[in-house]
């Protein structure tokens, strides 16, 4: 997609209504589903973070960037997500811990991006974190600059490839839920993304399909 037809798309982003959960559940493994059943979310006390999904133009097409994380002791090690991280006590809001996350782990400057709005939060039960994804955009051709600390490397995709359905794939997997189940996920040219990205990444696709149908 021209980067010029994104930008028109963004008034139409800002006011359309959210799917929520009938996106994230397109991906959710079956196990986390059976959780959330009966989960009290006010007695698990979630500790809380934010994210940016993050648009802007390469060689003038929209791409959206995610993250390689490093590899770590933890259940999110070697995983593939969208650049932020946990609150801070010093953060004014979510939106400013999404901005101020994406600097520090990708070198975006906060003021070279433009917040469009805040999509519906994602609980990741293995984590105990509740997740406030919100997407931006920017208009400068970016030079990511990957903090080596938390990353290892940067996934650049093109939102036409995002869009097409042929990249939504059943990927069997250990998870924190089970040895061996049977996942849906995002096969971005061969890297997996699945569980809390992949329903944050079902909602943006959505609501992006939504709004390029209506014209």
């Amino acid at each position: 997609m021209d980067f010029d037809a994104f930008l028109a798309l963004v008034p139409k982003i800002i006011l359309e209504k959210l799917p929520d959960a009938v996106s994230h559940q397109k991906m959710a493994p079956l196990e986390r589903m059976e959780i959330m059943k009966n989960l009290d979310l006010e007695k698990a006390n979630p500790r809380k973070a934010a994210v940016m999904m993050l648009c802007y133009p390469k060689n003038k097409k929209t791409h959206l960037v995610l993250i390689l994380r490093n590899t770590y002791p933890g259940v999110h090690s070697s995983q593939i997500a969208f650049p932020g991280g946990k609150v801070e006590d010093f953060d004014e809001n979510l939106e400013q811990t999404a901005l101020r996350e994406t600097h520090e782990e990708v070198g975006i400057l906060p003021s070279q991006i433009t917040v469009i709005r805040a999509f519906s939060d994602v609980y990741i039960p293995p984590s105990n974190f509740l997740v406030f994804p919100y997407m931006g955009y920017s208009t400068a051709t970016l030079q990511f600059i990957p903090d080596p600390a938390e990353v290892a490397g940067i996934i650049e995709l093109p939102l036409e490839n995002f869009l097409d359905d042929g990249i939504v794939v059943l990927n069997k997997m250990a998870t924190s839920y089970n040895s061996s189940i049977d996942v849906p996920a995002f096969n971005i040219d061969g890297q997996i993304v699945w569980g809390a990205t992949a329903m944050m990444m079902s909602e943006l696709k959505d609501v992006l399909k939504k709004v390029i149908g209506d014209g």
